[in-house]
């Protein structure tokens, strides 16, 4: 009987030391998951001083080819599974920036989606579902996050309880921090990008200047934000203009601002002097929306 016991016995450790001759040969892995409103966030704050990504133009392929030496650098025996780059866009469609992005080697675009007011929703959820199945398939040892919200606690959490380690990229804050303290508690390490790393990729746009002219009238403008409404709508669809009706007369800023701004555009001249033109800008965006509603 303890002959017996002694040849299973050994026939066990002959079975753990091969399995573990194998995995010592397996090569390690990882990859790199970018919150991209995250990015363009922080480093247009840092470089040009504003969050606004119409004010700036990011070279996101430059950006995650740095991204990439990094890791290469950082985990010199591994090797790169890809790189994950989260976004947000209206209807989960690919704007053409997104597209561009979506075909370079070795990415992969995500999408949730942006609300009424420009917010993407369901990035988080989307970072946590990868982060954990590729850690639970082994998939991946090493796992670089760029990003800073709190709601990524329990991505990196699923993944640690599956082996992989995660590391937290950040960019640097002008000021305080741009990362969530639980966040930074939780990863394994914590690397931060100065201005320097970050200035190549980030360009300020120029202003666009309109030529002194007449002021257009009142109807014109009116007209126009009625015709920006519709295109609003079709976009968006009912359910952000019901989400948008019960703060009627007041827009949410980023909508306000997207409404002037594409009505310079339209009308080939400024209205940032003229507050009877603006207000009349947004009665006709109000007075479509209701129309249809």
């Amino acid at each position: 009987m303890a002959a017996q016991l002694d040849r299973k016995l050994e026939r066990t450790n002959e079975l753990l030391q091969r399995m573990l001759a194998e995995v010592a040969k397996t090569p390690s892995t990882h990859a790199i998951f970018v919150d991209a409103g995250y990015v363009y966030a922080a480093a247009g704050l840092l470089v040009t001083g504003t969050e606004d990504r119409r004010s700036f133009d990011l070279d996101a392929e430059g950006l995650i080819e740095a991204f990439i030496d990094k890791a290469r650098t950082i985990f010199a025996d591994s090797r790169l599974l890809r790189v994950y780059w989260y976004d947000g866009a209206r209807r989960r469609i690919h704007t053409a920036e997104q597209q561009s992005i979506a075909e370079l080697p070795d990415v992969k675009v995500r999408l949730g989606n942006l609300n009424a007011n420009n917010q993407q929703k369901g990035v988080d959820s989307l970072i946590r579902s990868d982060l954990e199945s590729l850690a639970r398939h082994r998939a991946i040892s090493d796992a670089a996050l760029v990003g800073g919200d709190e709601d990524l606690v329990s991505a990196v959490e699923a993944a640690q309880g599956y082996g992989a380690r995660v590391h937290l990229w950040g960019i640097e804050a002008a000021g305080g921090r741009n990362q969530a303290e639980p966040l930074l508690w939780e990863v394994d390490s914590q690397r931060t990008f100065d201005l320097d790393f970050c200035k190549p990729y980030v360009t300020r746009r120029p202003v666009t200047m309109y030529e002194e002219g007449p002021a257009p009238s009142r109807e014109d403008v009116r007209f126009v934000g009625a015709r920006i409404a519709a295109t609003w709508l079709s976009e968006r669809g009912r359910a952000a203009l019901a989400d948008l009706l019960p703060g009627h007369p007041y827009l949410p800023g980023s909508v306000d601002q997207d409404l002037l701004i594409e009505a310079e555009r339209l009308l080939q001249c400024s209205l940032r002097g003229h507050a009877d033109l603006r207000r009349a800008l947004r009665d006709g965006f109000w007075q479509h929306l209701q129309s249809q509603y």
